[in-house]
C-alpha cells in the first residue's frame, strides 16, 4: 500500500481558459485507479490542518487575512486565484494531506500528496498559486513533535523554491535543496542551502547526471532522517512555464533516481506533486503517473 491524500475540493473551480489546470486533480486519481496503480482503498480525505501547524510556519497576520478573506487586492493577485473560503479550505486540506502523509511514510516508506508542493508560499504571503507551503508545514511539525531532527527537501520542480528557501533560512535542521531553471520564474531567486541553476533547454542527460550525483552526497553528508520530494513535471520541453527540454522518459528516471536513494538509506519520504503545464492534459497525468508507478515498483 502506498497511502495518498486526495479530496475533491482538490479541484477548484477556475474561471474558463485560466492558465492552471486544476483538471488534472481529478483525472490523475481516476487514472491510478483505472490502471491498477493504486486502489481505492490506497486514498484517504485530509480534513483541515490545526492552524497552529500552520502558525509554526506562516505568521497570524498573513493568515488570518486568508481565513477572514481580508487579503488586500494586490496580495490576491500575486496568488494567481480568486481569494474564497473554498479556496482557503482546499489549502488547508492540502497541507494536512501532506502532514498526515508524512506520519503514513513511517510505516510505508513513502505517502504522496495529489496536490501540494506550494512552495512558493513564503512565510508572510503567498504567490504563483501557492497559499500554504505544505511541506514547509509538515517539516516544521516532524522537527516539533521530535519525529524528525534532519530533514531534507529535494525540490526538483522546474521553478525555485523561493518560499521554502526563505522560511528555513536559518533552521539549520532543515537542509533546502532545488533544482531549477536559472532564468526561469522566480526572477528574483531566494538562498536554498543548495541551489543549481540550469539553462534554458537542459536535456534529459545533463538534468540527470546532476541529480544522480548529487542527491546521494547530501544524504550522506546531511544524513536526513526524513526527506520530502516535490516532483514537478514542468522540467518536461513542452512545458509552457518550463524552459527546459526534459522527456517523459526522463522525469521518470529522475523519479527513480530520488525513490532508489530514499530505499537504499531506508529513509521515509513524502511526496508532493508541484507544477505541470504541458498544453494537453494527456501529458501532464501521464508524466505525474509515472511517478506513482515507479514508487510502487521500487517501495511494494
Amino acid at each position: 500500500m502506498i497511502p495518498i491524500a486526495f479530496h475533491p475540493i482538490y479541484k477548484h473551480p477556475l474561471p474558463e481558459g485560466h492558465r492552471f489546470p486544476m483538471q488534472k486533480y481529478d483525472l490523475l486519481p481516476q487514472q491510478l485507479i483505472y490502471e491498477g496503480t493504486a486502489a481505492v482503498s490506497d486514498f484517504f480525505e485530509p480534513e483541515t490542518i490545526n492552524v497552529e501547524h500552520v502558525l509554526r510556519v506562516h505568521s497570524k497576520t498573513y493568515l488570518d487575512d486568508l481565513l477572514q478573506l481580508t487579503l488586500d487586492a494586490k496580495a490576491a493577485r500575486k496568488i494567481g486565484f480568486q481569494l474564497s473560503a473554498e479556496l482557503v479550505e482546499r489549502e488547508l486540506r492540502i497541507a494536512n494531506g501532506t502532514l498526515l502523509g508524512c506520519k503514513k511514510a513511517f510505516e510505508n516508506h513513502v505517502s504522496f500528496n495529489i496536490a501540494g508542493g506550494t512552495h512558493h508560499a513564503f512565510t508572510s504571503h503567498g504567490e504563483a498559486f501557492c497559499l500554504l507551503n505544505d511541506q514547509a508545514i509538515a517539516a516544521q511539525y516532524l522537527l516539533d513533535h521530535h519525529l524528525a531532527s534532519k530533514i531534507l527537501i529535494i525540490d526538483l520542480d522546474v521553478h525555485q523554491g523561493n518560499g521554502t528557501a526563505e522560511i528555513f533560512r536559518n533552521n539549520t535542521d532543515v537542509f533546502t535543496f532545488s533544482v531549477h531553471g536559472k532564468t526561469n520564474y522566480p526572477f528574483k531567486k531566494e538562498i536554498s542551502d543548495l541551489d543549481i541553476a540550469l539553462e534554458d533547454g537542459t536535456n534529459d542527460s545533463t538534468f540527470l547526471s546532476i541529480i544522480n550525483e548529487t542527491i546521494p552526497k547530501l544524504i550522506e553528508q546531511q544524513k536526513p532522517d526524513f526527506i520530502f520530494y516535490l516532483a514537478g513535471v514542468d522540467i518536461l520541453e513542452s512545458d509552457k512555464l518550463g524552459k527546459l527540454s526534459c522527456t517523459i522518459e526522463g522525469c521518470k528516471k529522475r523519479d527513480e533516481i530520488v525513490f532508489e536513494n530514499c530505499k537504499k538509506y531506508s529513509i521515509p519520504l513524502q511526496v508532493s506533486m508541484g507544477g505541470g503545464y504541458s498544453p494537453n492534459i494527456k501529458t501532464i497525468i501521464e508524466a505525474h503517473a509515472n511517478t506513482f508507478r515507479v514508487a510502487k515498483n521500487i517501495f511494494t
